[in-house]
């Protein structure tokens, strides 16, 4: 299914390169493994058994669908949680589930609560900052190579978006 060379958004790494597809042998069970590389921490190997590893791992959106999904930040994302635990729980499933439509939702909600708490002079729950900057992050960096922009560039147009439709 995936190529050495191949850039994949892999589970809660990230963005990856794939190395190397290898046969390894653990105990008496020798399978085939695909050996990769977190963008953002080359030092850090992953092997992962194929058959595993396909279940968490998507190839790279398409160009037109990160213009999509830039483009998206001009609506409002998903409807707030008041209650932490209840929307924790919530967002985390839908981020589980890998849907980059529902990930970018939620990314702009917790960006406009995050700008509308700085307006009022409060800080964001740790919990929100932290769901907010690991998805940000991959999705931003995934959407930036799709678009052949630098990931400075998406981070910039999606705040200059939510400002402006505040």
């Amino acid at each position: 299914m995936f190529n050495v060379g191949d850039m994949i958004i892999y589970s809660t790494h990230g963005l990856c390169e794939i190395n190397d597809i290898c046969e390894k042998k653990v105990g008496s069970i020798t399978r085939t493994y695909y050996v990769m590389n977190p963008i953002e921490d080359t030092k850090l190997t992953i092997s992962i058994p194929k058959e595993i590893g396909e279940k968490n791992m998507q190839r790279i959106m398409e160009k037109s669908e990160a213009e999509k999904l830039l483009q998206s930040f001009q609506n409002t994302g998903i409807p707030w949680i008041e209650d932490a635990r209840e929307r924790n729980k919530k967002y985390s499933n839908l981020v589980k589930t890998g849907e980059r439509k529902d990930i970018s939702r939620i990314v702009n909600t917790l960006m406009r609560k995050e700008s509308e708490l700085r307006k009022n002079k409060k800080k964001m729950s740790e919990q929100d900052r932290k769901l907010l900057e690991s998805i940000q992050q991959i999705l931003f960096q995934e959407m930036a190579i799709s678009m052949d922009i630098p990931l400075e560039d998406i981070s910039e147009e999606v705040d200059s978006i939510i400002k402006q439709t505040g």
